[in-house]
């Protein structure tokens, strides 16, 4: 009977399933304490990247320091609370490098308030920066990558704040724009799929970065993540690289709708 395992050719194969070359990668709030770390874990395994976020000298400095290590990268100036920057950014990187082929959504932002102090402004803003940001890259992006007609993939960075509420701490309106994330990801990957686009998520527990700054500087609190997570410290930068590059690469080419908790077990126990 005639084998219906496919044959593979190791040797080649499986040496490129996490590689880059030749690939466009688009990091909107690629600069921060996260993004900066996987503009360069891209850039490193080959991809040309671009990143964007308000500060246009910040993403420009970003892009001087990779070409200065000998990667090709570009920056662009890009306000998340506006859709129409948001789209113009996109349109830059395919007229810069011809095609996207990667998106990785870094953008976020937290306006810490207890339930009963919500306002509507901060709650609207955190929705418009969190969901209706991610919503129009992805859009924006996928129009591109279905025009190209060679697939691609799109990555957003989320938070177990997606899945798990936080007590003691006002974020009402952060977790459920992050949880409300973790559904147009499902829902892209399914609309995308048909034409070879994977839509996944990574989801952080706390990440050492300037927006935890006021949360870790609190003895208190810092010691009660860390005895809730079983790994027991909590996440560098650099540990989100390793997930960003898989679902950016071949390696997960048959992974879609998915969210990945880079969360040092705290969603396993819980």
């Amino acid at each position: 009977m005639e084998s219906i395992t496919p044959e593979v050719n190791f040797s080649t194969e499986l040496a490129g399933m996490f590689d880059l070359k030749d690939k466009v990668a688009y990091l909107p709030g690629g600069y921060g304490g996260i993004g900066e770390a996987l503009a360069w874990g891209l850039a490193m395994h080959g991809a040309r990247v671009v990143v964007s976020g308000r500060s246009g000298d910040k993403a420009n400095n970003l892009a001087e320091a990779l070409q200065a290590a000998g990667h090709e990268a570009a920056a662009v100036a890009a306000d998340a609370h506006s859709v129409a920057e948001l789209r113009d950014s996109v349109d830059f990187v395919v007229e810069k490098y011809g095609k996207l082929d990667i998106l990785v959504n870094c953008v976020g932002i937290q306006r810490e308030q207890p339930l009963l102090e919500v306002t509507e402004e901060a709650y609207d803003e955190v929705y418009q920066v969190n969901l209706k940001a991610a919503m129009f890259l992805a859009q924006a992006a996928a129009r591109h990558q279905i025009d190209a007609g060679d697939g691609g993939s799109q990555i957003h960075l989320l938070s177990v704040r997606s899945q798990l509420g936080l007590r003691g701490r006002g974020y009402s309106a952060y977790c459920s724009t992050k949880g409300g994330l973790v559904m147009l990801i499902k829902q892209h990957a399914m609309e995308l799929a048909p034409r070879g686009i994977t839509v996944n998520g990574i989801a952080p527990t706390f990440v050492y970065t300037e927006m935890i700054r006021h949360v870790m500087e609190n003895d208190e609190f810092r010691q009660g993540l860390l005895d809730r997570i079983p790994l027991g410290r909590i996440a560098d930068p650099k540990d989100i690289v390793g997930a960003t590059v898989f679902f950016a690469a071949p390696a997960s080419s048959f992974i879609t709708g998915q969210i990945l908790y880079l969360d040092g077990g705290i969603t396993a126990s819980q």
